[in-house]
């Protein structure tokens, strides 16, 4: 989809490592979105990072005043999105900075595989080898609100050669297929196919994931 564009948003960027790729193959306008400025950091400071247009920015409110043929928002971002309320506006965000014949594209895990079912400490743990703290153990835990179908989750970080525990925290929803589906006509914009994961297979009801192509309606 790449390919055929001039110009990309990547909402929601991160770390920018996709940004700054899709910059640097071809003649090519990059922006990308994201409310985290020590991920925006990293971004600029990476190879071909100059060559994105970088912007601390919330992606339900952002207007950037110009419009992309390609609007991605990859990585489980638009999982952040808490409720539905906030999905839609998210999602506005993309129908209003689409280009008439733009397209999009975004995913979100599907709720029916409980992939938070896998994210135990007994499930979960590995080892990370480090050249300056040595054998880091992490893990996983969770915790799911089942009236809301948000999954709180910590990754927690053991350095052999500090003793120290340090742990992060994050809250993401699950939103079905079925709303899904309602949340992108009603932000003005039009469903073209369902994938169930990035190699491009279609989506059926066990795939991992919900990845959405469209563009205006």
């Amino acid at each position: 989809m790449a390919r055929e564009a001039l110009s990309v948003l990547d909402l929601g960027c991160g770390t920018g490592q996709l940004a700054a790729v899709l910059a640097n193959d071809g003649a090519r306008r990059v922006v990308g979105v994201d409310p985290a400025d020590p991920m925006l950091d990293i971004a600029r400071s990476r190879p071909g990072g100059d060559c994105v247009t970088w912007v601390r920015a919330d992606a339900r409110t952002v207007r950037l005043e110009q419009s992309f043929d390609l609007i991605l928002m990859t990585g489980h971002a638009f999982q952040v999105f808490l409720t539905p309320d906030d999905r839609l506006t998210a999602l506005r965000t993309v129908a209003a900075h689409l280009a008439p014949e733009g397209r999009f594209v975004f995913d979100t895990r599907n709720p029916v595989c409980r992939e938070w079912e896998e994210w135990t400490p007994e499930r979960s743990q590995r080892v990370l080898q480090d050249a300056e703290l040595g054998k880091i153990v992490i893990w996983d835990d969770v915790a799911l609100d089942a009236a809301t179908g948000v999954v709180t989750y910590e990754t927690h970080y053991e350095p052999e050669t500090t003793g120290r525990r340090y742990s992060a925290s994050a809250r993401i929803a699950f939103p079905e297929r079925v709303e899904v589906e309602t949340l992108v006509g009603a932000a003005g914009l039009r469903m073209d196919r369902i994938l169930g994961d990035w190699t491009g297979a279609h989506w059926r009801e066990d795939a991992s994931e919900i990845i959405v192509v469209g563009g205006l309606s």
